[in-house]
């Protein structure tokens, strides 16, 4: 292939906007705000979890704390009415009082039975909401961390887009510069070589491979014309020739 020498020489600038363009993208692809945001995200949703289960908990003691209130008032109101049926004098069968003084302190020991049953449920529900307040302020705490974390990581992105844009354009000038059949075969060997379709010859060594050239390349260099689009014998990227390619 045949372009002038300032043509290819117009590659190197493209190369470089293209490598600015993929370094980038390579830094939007990994920003570290993206794994703090998606660790963070991860936590969340464990402390979210971890909110359902305290609240759960919380209410099925709400409903053990009811329950133990509702099964303690009936035997309160009987031992009540049985108190005062004695107290008023209305029983006066000996047995049939005595019946009624064993009941009373049957009641009593039942009620005594209940109350410990509802402090201890009334504890533990304390217990319970005290850890369900603590969960709800751990995801509170992740959700303002997360918040922060993305806003950063959006100041970031429109930075890199704005920067990026820049280089497109820069980019865009340079290619309409460069001839139509040497800015697609730049294209094909970029797009097969990791991004990298031109790289300048410097003091014998392909800037692409990083390789040296033989004597017999070397001296083919030499001989070939300034308008004659060298490839790299290594790599196959087009080599662009200046005075630092020692020739």
């Amino acid at each position: 292939m045949k372009a002038a020498a300032e043509a290819q020489r117009r590659l190197l600038d493209l190369q470089a906007s293209d490598t600015a363009i993929a370094q980038l993208d390579h830094r939007r692809n990994t920003l570290p705000e993206t794994a703090r945001a998606r660790a963070l995200q991860a936590d969340r949703a464990r402390a979210a979890e971890g909110v359902i289960a305290a609240e759960t908990i919380v209410s099925d003691l709400e409903g053990e704390q009811a329950k133990a209130e509702s099964d303690l008032e009936p035997v309160r109101q009987r031992l009540a009415r049985n108190e005062q049926r004695v107290a008023d004098g209305s029983v006066t069968d000996p047995k049939a009082l005595q019946g009624l003084l064993e009941e009373i302190g049957h009641l009593k020991r039942r009620i005594g039975e209940l109350e410990d049953t509802q402090l201890d449920a009334m504890e533990r529900l304390e217990t319970a909401r005290e850890a369900a307040e603590r969960a709800v302020e751990a995801k509170s705490t992740l959700e303002d961390g997360l918040r922060q974390v993305l806003s950063v990581r959006q100041d970031k992105l429109a930075e890199l887009a704005s920067e990026r844009g820049r280089h497109e354009a820069e980019r865009d000038a340079i290619a309409a510069a460069v001839p139509a059949d040497l800015l697609a075969l730049y294209t094909r060997i970029a797009e097969k070589s990791g991004g990298v379709g031109a790289a300048l010859l410097q003091h014998g060594r392909c800037g692409g491979c990083q390789l040296e050239a033989n004597a017999a390349d070397l001296n083919r260099y030499r001989a070939a014309a300034e308008d004659e689009v060298l490839r790299c014998e290594e790599c196959n990227r087009i080599l662009v020739r200046t005075s630092e390619s020692g020739l």
